[in-house]
C-alpha cells in the first residue's frame, strides 16, 4: 500500500448520529471514538452495543445500517435487497461521510458484504475484518455445522436449544416480521457460549425486513463462492472465529479457502460463540488492534 490510512483526529468524544436516505430507506449512522476508521456494516444499533467502550479509544467506529435493518417509507420487496444494491448503499455512505482509506468490518453474514465491497473497491479499503462468518451457507457447510453441533455441543446446550425452539412458532405468529430476531434469541444455545447471557437488550428497538434476510441469507449467501475475485484482492483480511460457534459452519471449514487470500490472518477464540467481539471482548480487541498496527505499518512500505 502506498497510502497510510487516514486517522480521524478531529472526532468528538461524544456520539455522532445521522441518517442517509437511499431510495426511501433511512440508513442510520452512528459514529463513536477516534483513531483508525472502521466501517461496521449491519444494524447500527446492534453493533454499537456489541463492541467494547475500550475499542473507541483506538478506533473511530462507524456503525451503519444496511437495508435489512433500515426504516423505509414505502412497501419493500426482494428486489430492494439485491447484493449489488446493498454494496451500492455502502459506497453511497462512504461518499457522503468522505471516507478515504478505511477498514470495513462485517459480522456473520455481513462479513460477506464487507468482503464483496472490498473486492469491488480495493482502492478505498485498507483492510477487511470478517467476524464469525462461515465460507458460505451452502448445504455442505450447513451439514458440517450440524455434524459439529452433534459432536461438540453438550447435552445441556442441546436441551436448551430444543426447549427454546418449541417456543419459536408462537413468537413468529405474534410478530412475523421479526422472525429473524426471534430465531436469534430462541437459538441462544447455538449463538452464545454462555448459556445464561441475556442477548435481548442487543435487539431492543431494532426492526428487520424479512425479504432481505430470506433473499440474502437464504439464497445469495447459500450460493456464494467466496473465492471468486480474491485473486485481485491484495489487501489484508482478518478472520475472527469462535471455537464454540454453532450458528455458522465450524472454523476448520475455512481451511480450503485460506490459500486464495493474499494476506489472511485467522484468530480463533476459545470459550466463544458467534459474537467474539462481545463474549471475548478483551482478547478480540487485542487481536484487532495488533492487526491494525501491522496494517498501518504495511501501508508505509
Amino acid at each position: 500500500m502506498n497510502t497510510r490510512m487516514k486517522m480521524q483526529t478531529d472526532t468528538k468524544d461524544t456520539t455522532e448520529e445521522t441518517a442517509i436516505d437511499s431510495d426511501g430507506f433511512r440508513l442510520e449512522v452512528i459514529i463513536e471514538g477516534r483513531g483508525t476508521p472502521i466501517l461496521v456494516i449491519g444494524s447500527a444499533r446492534y453493533y454499537q452495543r456489541s463492541f467494547s467502550a475500550r475499542l473507541r479509544n483506538h478506533c473511530q467506529l462507524i456503525f451503519v445500517d444496511h437495508r435489512g435493518f433500515a426504516a423505509c417509507n414505502r412497501p419493500v420487496s426482494e428486489s430492494d435487497f439485491q447484493l449489488e444494491i446493498i454494496l451500492a448503499d455502502i459506497e453511497r455512505v462512504r461518499q457522503i461521510l468522505r471516507l478515504d482509506r478505511f477498514v470495513i468490518l462485517g459480522h456473520s453474514g455481513h462479513g460477506y458484504m464487507a468482503l464483496e465491497y472490498a473486492k469491488r473497491h480495493a482502492d478505498r479499503v485498507a483492510g477487511v475484518v470478517m467476524v464469525a462468518t462461515g465460507p458460505n451457507h451452502s448445504s455442505d457447510e450447513m451439514a458440517a455445522l450440524e455434524a459439529y453441533w452433534q459432536a461438540q455441543a453438550s447435552p445441556a446446550r442441546k436441551a436448551r436449544f430444543q426447549q427454546q425452539m418449541t417456543r419459536l412458532p408462537a413468537d413468529i405468529e405474534r410478530q412475523p416480521e421479526a422472525r429473524f430476531i426471534h430465531y436469534c434469541l430462541r437459538a441462544h444455545a447455538r449463538f452464545w457460549y454462555n448459556l445464561e447471557y441475556d442477548a435481548a437488550p442487543l435487539w431492543a428497538g431494532i426492526q428487520t425486513h424479512m425479504a432481505c434476510f430470506d433473499h440474502l441469507w437464504g439464497e445469495v449467501f447459500r450460493d456464494l463462492r467466496i473465492e471468486q475475485g480474491l485473486e485481485r484482492l491484495q489487501i489484508p483480511v482478518l478472520l475472527a472465529l469462535g471455537r464454540d460457534d454453532f450458528a455458522v459452519a465450524p472454523h476448520f471449514r475455512w481451511q480450503p479457502y485460506r490459500p486464495a487470500f493474499a494476506k489472511l490472518t485467522v484468530e480463533l477464540f476459545d470459550r466463544c460463540g458467534h459474537n467474539p467481539q462481545l463474549e471475548q471482548a478483551e482478547r478480540f480487541d487485542k487481536a484487532l488492534l495488533n492487526w491494525l498496527t501491522l496494517l498501518n505499518n504495511d501501508s508505509l512500505r
